[in-house]
């Protein structure tokens, strides 16, 4: 059987990696810019830690591990018998992968609040793992780059986070539009449309907006028991993209009221800042995941900009405010709010532009070939002289004509050779041949 990896997940090849290992380097230089910290959590998670904080369908995409040792042993036999999932699972897997970074970070601050200086300012960089179906940009194994703040309420977090996000995009020669909402918003839409207890059902529903398109919308929110006519005020209400109007239409609402102010005043410091790529507040923005409770980003490719209009691709980034994870780990309740770079998907945008920096696409900058094995050891003695001139150099093994040493380096994209003989030994100098230019 010919090997393979397993779905969703891929191997990586050198030229990826130098890809990869460039873009975590601008995320993490900008982070450390800004004055997050760097922390790892483990790869799995007790399932205890993980369920209930994603909603019901975030929770079926939670990749489970079985027991150690004979895990029937101790299994549910009911349960299995009965093929009840849910109760059986319980009995099998008390550990999951991590399905994000978030949770795993608030429960980190709750273990070792007393370790830390709030507001802690943290970021990370790991893999995580969802049983999603795999598609273009989406993965079942994959890095998210995420930064957050715990311990404050304070709005300038939230400016600080879009700046954040318009820094790392431009440093990676990318234009994007960053869309912006608050949960206090639709949760005053839920409320005028009728279906104040229906707020997660109906976020779920928006969620899907540009996915399924409206008429799909408004018969799931139908079937999640709204009225026909509640379903038709939300749609037509998501189609006004000004915040004023927003403002008046939800006057009457508390949460509403607080979600709209908040919002203005966050667009305020951002516009402060004079940002440098698109801000714009989308009231169909929702984000599925149920932790959230105040503003929410997402980051779309801003296909306006000439190079960029062919570009399909989801968002490449979110975030935003959580209140009350901390507290569902026994901890005191801190606010927090962060971010997320889907890196995956911008790695993908920047393939398709192909544009990537010429330093990322070798890393050797020079080969040193000898002519004749005489030759070699004086030939491997200079690229160990470049080496420590902090030069990536490299020397090809075998002594003889050039035509295999050439080849070697066109491949492998090393824009400089030098060829090694007698002559350049005894003069102690290199004649170094660019190959891009035959010079």
């Amino acid at each position: 059987m010919k090997p393979s990896t397993p779905k969703g997940t891929r191997d990586f090849t050198p030229s990826q990696m130098r890809k990869r290992d460039y873009l975590f380097g601008v995320l993490r230089e900008h982070f450390q810019k800004f004055g997050y910290a760097p922390i790892e959590t483990p790869a799995m998670e007790n399932l205890s830690t993980l369920t209930g904080k994603y909603g019901e369908e975030g929770d079926q995409l939670l990749f489970k591990v079985l027991n150690n040792g004979d895990f029937l042993a101790k299994a549910d036999a009911a349960a299995l018998e009965a093929r009840y999932s849910k109760t059986a699972v319980a009995s099998l897997s008390k550990r999951g992968l991590r399905y994000d970074l978030t949770v795993p970070f608030a429960r980190f601050v709750v273990q070792h609040q007393n370790e830390l200086s709030f507001p802690f300012k943290r970021y990370a960089i790991q893999p995580v793992w969802r049983a999603d179906r795999p598609q273009k940009g989406r993965y079942q194994e994959f890095y998210q780059c995420d930064a957050d703040v715990v311990g404050s309420d304070s709005l300038v977090y939230e400016a600080e986070l879009v700046r954040l996000f318009e820094r790392v995009y431009t440093a990676l020669g990318l234009r994007v539009v960053i869309r912006i909402n608050h949960r206090g918003i639709l949760a005053g839409l839920a409320e005028i449309a009728g279906a104040k207890d229906k707020f997660i059902e109906v976020v779920t529903a928006i969620d899907k907006l540009d996915k399924i398109g409206a008429e799909r919308v408004g018969e799931e929110l139908q079937s999640k028991g709204m009225s026909a006519a509640g379903a038709t005020q939300l749609l037509e209400m998501l189609t006004e993209s000004s915040l004023e109007k927003w403002t008046d239409s939800l006057a009457e609402t508390d949460e509403g009221k607080h979600g709209a102010a908040e919002l203005k005043k966050v667009l305020g410091l951002v516009a402060a800042m004079n940002p440098d790529q698109r801000v714009e507040f989308d009231p169909t923005l929702a984000r599925g995941l149920s932790y959230y409770t105040g503003c929410i980003f997402e980051v779309v490719v801003d296909t306006t900009v000439p190079g960029q209009e062919n570009i399909k691709m989801g968002s490449i980034g979110g975030g935003g405010r959580y209140a009350n994870l901390t507290e569902a780990f026994g901890g005191r309740d801190m606010s927090g709010v962060g971010i997320s770079f889907g890196a995956e998907r911008i790695y993908d945008v920047l393939e398709e532009m192909d544009a990537w920096p010429d330093t990322v696409r070798t890393g050797r900058k020079i080969l040193l070939a000898a002519m004749d094995e005489e030759n070699l050891a004086w030939a491997f003695a200079k690229t160990d002289e470049l080496r420590s001139a902090g030069i990536a150099a490299d020397c090809y093994p075998d002594a003889g004509k050039p035509k295999k040493p050439m080849k070697y380096a066109d491949k492998e994209q090393i824009p400089f050779v030098a060829l090694i003989g007698s002559r350049e030994r005894e003069a102690e100098q290199l004649s170094v041949k660019e190959l891009a230019t035959g010079e």
